[in-house]
């Protein structure tokens, strides 16, 4: 299926990426923009804006839509927060965007290593803002109150398609407790932002898309990104349809309708993608 106009994007300028690495100094750090293949990894960069991503960069699902790498993990590295925490400093980030691969092998799916970064860039400058994006922990209440105890401003836990598609797209996850997931943060931190993101062109029907759109509302997500799948190889599954923008538009203003306090649409959109400018500085600005 040939590229639509709307989806061509200019190659990525390595020199911004290597300036970024370089900056980082540090190898064994990982971003999610570079392994899952993410399109808009030179912008983002460019703009020293990134998400970092914790417990290694091996992750222990099979999600067919993902460009992670699969396999089996090495241990939790003790020393990455602090690692995080430098390279934030360097970056001269005031937002920051946290997630990780799946870690099942690990008893508390990473939630600690989750706490210990939100806590360490809190030590390192108190005013920064933290967006955690997490697994689902299987489910585990324990471990989603780690985290919630370490009070980062917003967490996000990505739906990333309709129910129908789950065994096909996400066969170790399961939408419902994904829901749930989202509805106890909520319940046990009002004051902590909920945030959730799916993908288009699956080959979900748009009633689909609203009824997934009506769940979060329900389960009390407060902020919701909607954007195009784009296969990160030959390897992973067709793209069964391309979106035209004027649909992701309408998906933002039944949003709206529903009463998100933040909705963003388009082709290019992912859960992470300008995080700092999707969401106001400051929560009362809502």
């Amino acid at each position: 299926m040939a590229l639509p106009d709307f989806l061509v994007k200019k190659i990525p300028k390595q020199e911004n990426i290597k300036r970024v690495r370089a900056l980082l100094d540090d190898p064994s750090l990982h971003t999610v923009c570079e392994s899952a293949s993410c399109p808009n990894i030179g912008e983002c960069f460019s703009k020293n804006t990134l998400t970092f991503m914790i417990l290694g960069n091996i992750c222990t699902r099979q999600c067919r839509f993902c460009g992670v790498e699969k396999g089996t993990p090495l241990p939790a590295d003790p020393e990455e927060p602090r690692r995080i925490a430098e390279a934030v400093k360097k970056l001269g980030l005031n937002y920051v965007v946290i997630t990780s691969v799946t870690r099942d092998d690990l008893p508390d799916g990473g939630a600690r290593q989750f706490a210990r970064a939100i806590h360490t860039l809190r030590q390192a400058n108190p005013a920064i803002q933290i967006e955690v994006l997490i697994p689902d922990f299987k489910g585990d209440l324990n471990a989603l109150q780690i985290i919630l105890e370490a009070l980062p401003d917003v967490l996000n836990h990505n739906l990333e398609t309709v129910p129908r598609l789950y065994p096909a797209i996400r066969p170790q996850a399961d939408y419902l407790r994904s829901l749930e997931l989202i509805s106890r943060a909520k319940a046990l931190k009002k004051e902590v932002y909920t945030k959730s993101g799916f993908m288009v062109g699956l080959g979900e029907a748009e009633s689909e898309v609203i009824a997934l759109q009506v769940d979060l509302k329900s389960a009390g997500c407060d902020v919701v990104t909607v954007g195009q799948y784009l296969p990160p190889s030959k390897d992973h599954p067709p793209v069964e349809r391309y979106v035209d923008p004027k649909e992701f538009v309408e998906y933002q203003k039944i949003g709206q309708r529903l009463g998100f306090k933040k909705i963003i649409c388009g082709p290019f959109v992912r859960s992470s993608y300008l995080a700092a400018e999707i969401l106001c500085k400051k929560h009362s600005d809502y």
